[in-house]
């Protein structure tokens, strides 16, 4: 057990020097369930310059960002916090509430779902069109679609590391998705007109019987033309260079887009295959953080991997922010399991392999008996998924050793528990609470969840002091969205030419050593 070593090897500062922020999306929907189609209320700032509150895709989806933490308590209180602030902000508008499922509320026709708007400067625009290509390339309906990313790093970590715990990520993300997973039904409104699996449940509900996270599956974050690209995460340079590639390949159906319609508005940034990294899917993330105007790329080939963003966990409807501490402490067992396991280079056939693990466990992760693939042999899900969780036990104890507690092993052991009932794993609640209480509509459910969760908050005020805190971060993101906007002497198509270039995505670093 050459892990184990490795995890004796760690000193506690190490392991307590371990970091974690939240990014929360989730919709604005109206008191029956659908879509809110209001601008961002101009009460929580500027979505371009705030630090904690912007919009993701749509214009009616907040998107709640905590600072980086080394306690998972402090982590929560924050965005606790902002969870807060924005309901009383709601609150001060009518009716408004945030939908705690990952998949959307009632949506109205795909194309007026609103896109984010963040002002007149060419980083604003820029964000717009970006939004405007999704809706051309996969439907807005798709990027309505909301989740939680967690973001991670530890101390001493380069980005060979991250790139070894990425690829065993890959492998074991399976998991995740059937202990985590909230997503097992969908309203129909998201799949009319489109071919799908799913079968018709109650009112205006459809669903997988044994379902995990529909968000994760065919019906979510899934492209043809993505599936194209052949990631690797062997190493930088190999990720980076396939990345570069699918940004400057040119992709003939969004070459028929256009990047401008006949009128001079804009279409999309790009008619490559990607239009920017953020469009590239996946279950995590290698990031950096970019100085002001770079590319995410750019950046990684400079400076290294900085830290991870696991981006497959499903907002669970039953927890008011939607995550809760001991699910938190379970990735934190996870993803250092996955570090200090041995990690062989990923093939194409294995990453292919991989693609149709997500794909059945999204859709049947629960179902008896479920077989997946490893290294092109049949294996139980649930034999996989123990197997795992007992690799994980040294894991927790080192946590729980570090910090003082016990805490660590008892997520393990709930996990453990979970596995081996899946009658309780948060994508079964969904449907006994549906059956149970709502008629088996999915609509229902979580219109009933999410009108609670906004009275306990609205009955949960925050203190005058960090009130004023939120209202003054508020009124400042506008002075900072101003002075952007004073600063740009360039013509947006001229930005827009220099962002988009080659050059700026930064050069391999071989290539670099041999110019």
């Amino acid at each position: 057990m050459g892990s184990l070593k490795r995890l004796d090897a760690l000193p506690a500062a190490t392991l307590k020097g371990i970091r974690r922020g939240l990014e929360k999306e989730s919709l604005r929907a109206q008191a029956n369930g659908a879509l809110a189609l209001t601008p961002h209320p101009q009460a929580l700032g500027s979505a371009l310059t705030h630090p904690h509150i912007t919009t993701d895709f749509s214009e009616s989806q907040p998107e709640l960002i905590t600072g980086v933490h080394s306690g998972i308590e402090d982590c929560l209180q924050e965005l606790t916090q902002i969870h807060q602030f924005t309901y009383q902000v709601l609150a001060g508008m009518g009716d408004e509430m945030l939908w705690v499922s990952s998949m959307p509320c009632k949506l109205p026709t795909d194309e007026t779902i609103p896109l984010g708007r963040y002002g007149a400067s060419n980083v604003g625009r820029a964000k717009s069109v970006y939004r405007m290509g999704l809706g051309y390339r996969y439907g807005r309906r798709m990027q309505t679609i909301s989740g939680i990313h967690y973001n991670w790093s530890m101390p001493g970590l380069g980005s060979k590391d991250y790139f070894a715990l990425i690829r065993n990520f890959r492998r074991h993300a399976f998991l995740l998705l059937l202990l985590f997973g909230a997503s097992p039904a969908v309203c129909s409104s998201f799949v009319a007109g489109n071919t799908h699996e799913l079968q018709a449940l109650g009112k205006h509900t459809m669903f997988m019987p044994h379902g995990t996270s529909l968000r994760m599956g065919r019906l979510g974050y899934q492209s043809d033309a993505q599936a194209s690209i052949a990631v690797s995460y062997n190493n930088l340079d190999g990720y980076g260079a396939s990345l570069q590639d699918a940004l400057t390949r040119p992709y003939p159906p969004y070459e028929a887009v256009g990047i401008r319609n006949p009128g001079g508005d804009y279409n999309q940034l790009a008619t490559s295959l990607l239009q920017i990294e953020n469009e590239f899917y996946g279950t995590i993330r290698p990031k950096r953080v970019i100085y002001p105007g770079e590319r995410p790329l750019h950046a990684l080939r400079e400076r290294g991997v900085e830290y991870v963003e696991v981006r497959l966990m499903d907002l669970n409807p039953f927890v008011p922010i939607g995550i809760e501490a001991q699910t938190m402490r379970f990735i934190d067992v996870f993803l250092l399991h996955c570090l200090l396991s041995d990690s062989p280079p990923d093939t194409p056939a294995e990453i292919a392999e991989l693609a149709r693990n997500q794909h059945l466990t999204a859709a049947r992760g629960r179902e008896p008996g479920l077989q997946l693939e490893r290294a092109g042999k049949s294996v139980g899900l649930l034999a996989w998924g123990a197997e795992l969780l007992a690799q994980c036990v040294p894991v927790a104890a080192a946590l729980d050793a570090a910090h003082g507690t016990s805490d660590y092993s008892a997520a393990l052991q709930a996990a453990s528990a979970a596995l081996h009932a899946p009658d309780t794993l948060p994508s079964a609640r969904v449907l006994q609470a549906m059956a149970a209480q709502h008629g088996d509509s999915f609509l229902d459910f979580v219109r009933t969840q999410s009108a609670q969760t906004r009275s306990n908050f609205l009955h949960q005020p925050l203190p005058a002091a960090v009130q004023a805190q939120f209202q003054a971060t508020a009124e400042r993101s506008f002075e900072e969205q101003k002075a952007i906007e004073a600063a740009d002497t360039m013509p947006f198509e001229i930005y827009r030419q220099q962002y988009m270039s080659p050059q700026r995505l930064g050069l391999a670093r071989e290539m670099a050593a041999a110019a």
